[in-house]
C-alpha cells in the first residue's frame, strides 16, 4: 500500500462504517445530493484541441441541463447554457459541430459566438427589446491543462485546486497537447452513481474481481485519499501474463520519451470528488464520468485522449489497452449490479470499513458532512430535505 500521507479531517464517529443502503436508491436523498453538491461539481466537457477553430463547439448534458462550449472569433473559449433566451428552445443538437453563429431552430433568434444576441426576426414586434440583456447565459468554466470543465453553480473548488497535490506527477504527460481518439460513448446503467464511484476507488476488489489487473500489477496496486481526489495506481510487473492481450501489451508498450522512468510502466487512476475519474496510461488517458439521472440510474460518459504517435507499437498498445479494459469494465458491471441489488434490501445496514479502505472512508465522510441525514440507518419521513437537518441520537 502507498505510504503517502492520507488526508484526515476531524474525527468522525461513523468513520469505520460504510454508507447505509437507503442512500443508494432513495429519491429524496438524490434530490438533496443534486441541491447540495452535484450541481457545483466540475464536469469535463472536452479538450481545447477539439475547439481548434472559431465556431467549433461541444455540448454536454448534466442533471437536466445542457451546456455548450464554443470557441469565439476572438479565439476565446466560452461556456453557455444551451437555451435560447426567447422561448427556451435548445440551440444545438448532437454533441458537437462548427457554426458561424448560433441560430435557434425554433424562431431563428441568432447569437454570436461570444453569446451576444445579434439577430431577432420581426424585431418590431418587441417594442423596447434590449438585446444587450438577452445574450446567452454564461456557465462557469475552467481550462485545466487543456481540458474544459464546467460547473452549473458555484461552491466547489477548482480542478486546479483539487489536483494541486499531484501536479508534479501529472506534468510530464503533456495533457495540453493531447487529441481526442475515438468518440464520446454513453453507457446507461440501472445503478446509483455512488455505486459506480465507490467501486472505482475500491482497492480490495481488485485481486478478487479483476484477475487481469492482478496478472498485470501483481501486488503493486495502491490507493490513497486526499481532500478532493482519490489516487489509485498499479505498476506493470515483468512476469509475463498468461492472457494473450495482456502479454502482448506488456511486450509491445513502447518507451514514451517524455515520461520519467518511474512512469513508463505505471497505470494511474484519479477520481475527483464526486463523480469524475480519469485513467492515465503511458499510451493514453481515459476520462469517465458517472452522470446521475435519477436515484437508481446513471449514464457513464467516456472519452479517450492521446498524444500523436504513429509508431506501430503504440497503435498496438492502445488497441490492447482497450481490449484489457473492456474486460475490466465487464467485470465491474457484474460486480456493481450485485451491490446495487443488495442496497435495496432492508436487511442491509452500514457495514464495516477496514483501515485500508481509505477512499471509501473519505467518500462517506464528505457525504455525511454535506448531508448529515446520511448517518441515519433508515430514510427519514418524506420532506426531510426541506427541513433543518437533525442529527441521529
Amino acid at each position: 500500500m502507498s505510504t503517502a500521507p492520507r488526508f484526515v479531517i476531524d474525527a468522525d464517529p461513523d468513520d469505520h462504517l460504510s454508507l447505509p443502503g437507503w442512500l443508494y436508491h432513495d429519491s429524496e436523498f438524490f434530490e438533496a445530493e443534486v441541491a447540495r453538491f452535484l450541481r457545483a461539481a466540475p464536469q469535463v466537457v472536452c479538450h481545447v484541441n477539439e475547439l481548434a477553430r472559431p465556431g467549433e463547439w461541444r455540448s454536454f448534458d448534466y442533471l437536466g441541463e445542457s451546456v455548450i462550449v464554443v470557441r469565439g472569433d476572438d479565439g476565446e473559449v466560452r461556456a453557455f447554457s444551451n437555451v435560447c433566451r426567447h422561448r427556451g428552445s435548445r440551440l444545438t443538437d448532437g454533441t458537437g459541430g462548427c457554426a458561424k453563429k448560433l441560430v435557434c431552430p425554433y424562431h431563428a433568434w441568432t447569437y454570436d459566438l461570444d453569446g451576444r444576441l445579434t439577430g431577432v426576426p420581426m424585431k418590431s414586434e418587441y417594442p423596447g427589446l434590449d438585446q444587450s440583456k438577452l445574450g446567452l447565459v454564461p456557465i462557469a468554466m475552467e481550462i485545466w491543462r487543456g481540458f474544459v470543465f464546467v460547473k452549473l453553480e458555484p461552491g466547489a473548488p477548482s480542478v486546479a485546486e483539487m489536483m494541486a497535490p499531484y501536479e508534479h506527477e501529472i506534468a510530464p504527460y503533456r495533457f495540453e497537447e493531447m487529441q481526442a481518439i475515438g468518440r464520446v460513448t454513453l453507457r446507461p446503467r440501472a445503478l446509483n452513481w455512488k455505486t459506480i464511484a465507490d467501486n472505482y476507488s475500491d482497492g480490495l476488489h481488485i485481486p478478487v474481481g479483476h484477475p487481469g489487473l492482478t496478472r498485470l500489477f501483481g501486488r503493486s496496486y495502491a490507493i490513497e485519499a486526499r481532500e478532493h481526489v482519490d489516487r489509485m495506481s498499479g505498476e506493470l510487473i515483468e512476469r509475463e501474463s498468461a492472457n494473450p492481450s495482456e502479454r502482448a501489451y506488456q511486450k509491445l508498450l513502447p518507451r514514451v520519451p517524455h515520461l520519467p522512468d518511474a512512469q513508463q510502466r505505471l497505470w494511474l487512476y484519479y477520481k475527483l470528488w464526486p463523480n469524475v475519474a480519469f485513467d492515465i496510461y503511458p499510451d493514453q488517458i481515459d476520462f469517465m464520468q458517472f452522470l446521475p439521472t435519477s436515484a437508481t440510474t446513471t449514464v457513464i460518459r467516456e472519452i479517450s485522449y492521446a498524444l500523436p504517435d504513429d509508431r506501430r507499437e503504440m497503435r498496438a498498445a492502445r488497441y490492447l489497452n482497450w481490449r484489457i479494459n473492456r474486460q475490466v469494465n465487464a467485470e465491474d458491471t457484474k460486480l456493481i449490479a450485485r451491490v446495487q441489488a443488495g442496497m435495496t434490501s432492508p436487511s442491509y445496514v452500514a457495514g464495516p470499513l477496514g483501515e485500508s479502505e481509505v477512499c471509501l472512508r473519505s467518500f462517506a465522510r464528505k457525504l455525511r458532512r454535506l448531508i448529515p441525514e446520511a448517518r441515519l440507518p433508515r430514510a427519514p419521513a418524506p420532506g426531510w430535505s426541506r427541513r433543518p437537518a437533525v442529527q441521529p441520537v
